[in-house]
This record gives structure tokens, C-alpha cells and sequence, in this order.
């Protein structure tokens, strides 16, 4: 087989698989939850830098540290269906959505989460924008090349970590059995 061919033969596993879960990022399960400083875009803290962990404390929370330049219509239905059923799977739950990238990303992003807000009109989901590298806050050993790191906490400690780096609404799934504490 040529080079090319393996590399489509990749490119086709990738594409066929969906949402590709073959690389890590995130904290591993039961580790503690540490600092998340964010710039609150929308939500619960806007207009300024805050501790987003720490305004979560020991709520569920599902954290999403989005790849900026791979954020597209995809991820944004995954994004609204999450916010959608996400009080099914406990009451008490949030998410904090975070997108990433470098400096110019993130005054970018400043102005464009709230448009995005007003297209997505999200119910459970604080935006915020993280001024830094693209491999996100220090402590959360995000990996560059997830489109989106989906970390669900509760009590403060880690539930479960997933990386995507193709994303769309059918993956929920997967996220609210992490939130209710199912083991699949």
C-alpha cells in the first residue's frame, strides 16, 4: 500500500468511526477538580476573569474546553443538545464552556460568544474564553489536537474525561451516562 493510501485508509477509519475517542485529554477520573481562570463571556460570571471551578465548587459540572478554530455548526448542536438534556440527567448540573486557543483567538472570542449565545439561546451553559496556549489552563492536561475536551466533575473530583476530535449531537449520550455516574 502507497503512502497515500494508508494515510486515506486513516482519514476513512477516522470518518467512519464519528467521534474519534483514540487520544487523550483531561484529567483522569477521581482526580480533583483544580483552578479554571476564564475570562466569563456569558452566564453566571461575565465581563470579567474568574475561578469557574471554584464557582462550581461541588455542583455536577460538565466542562468543555473547545479548540477554537474547530468550533462549527457539529459542535454546536452537540453543544445545545447537551445544554438541552442535561437536567435530565441531574438537577443540579451545569456546564462551563470554555473555547481555547491563542492570544488573538481569545480576543476573539470575547466578542464572538455572545453571538453566538444569542444563536444557540443555551439555558445551563456559562461561556468564557481562556487567555493562553492552545493546550488550555494549567492543571487540565488538554491535548492540542482535541477539537473539544468534554470533563465531567462532581464533588469536586473527576468523573470521566473524553476527547473528541470529531463531535456531534449523538455523542450526548455519552456524556449524560457520566453525569448520572453510569459505567459504560
Amino acid at each position: 500500500m502507497t503512502k497515500f493510501g494508508a494515510a486515506a485508509l486513516a482519514a476513512l477509519v477516522v470518518l467512519a468511526t464519528g467521534s474519534a475517542q483514540d487520544i487523550d485529554s483531561g484529567p483522569k477520573a477521581g482526580e480533583k477538580v483544580t483552578v479554571l481562570k476564564a475570562y466569563g463571556v456569558v452566564g453566571t460570571v461575565e465581563g470579567k476573569e474568574a475561578d469557574f471551578a471554584a464557582e462550581r465548587k461541588n455542583d455536577p459540572t460538565v466542562y468543555l474546553f473547545v479548540q477554537s478554530e474547530h468550533f462549527g455548526r457539529p459542535m454546536a448542536r452537540f453543544i445545545k443538545v447537551l445544554d438541552e438534556k442535561l437536567k435530565t440527567a441531574n438537577e443540579k448540573a451545569g456546564v462551563v464552556a470554555v473555547w481555547i486557543g491563542d492570544k488573538e483567538a481569545f480576543t476573539k472570542n470575547k466578542d464572538y460568544l455572545p453571538r453566538v449565545q444569542m444563536s444557540l439561546k443555551l439555558e445551563n451553559t456559562a461561556y468564557a474564553a481562556h487567555e493562553g496556549e492552545k493546550s488550555g489552563p494549567n492543571g487540565w492536561g488538554l491535548n492540542a489536537d482535541a477539537h473539544v475536551t468534554v470533563v465531567v466533575a462532581d464533588k469536586g473530583k473527576v468523573a470521566k474525561s473524553f476527547a473528541f476530535v470529531s463531535v456531534n449531537e449523538t455523542d450526548v449520550r455519552s456524556v449524560l451516562a457520566a453525569v448520572k455516574g453510569e459505567k459504560k
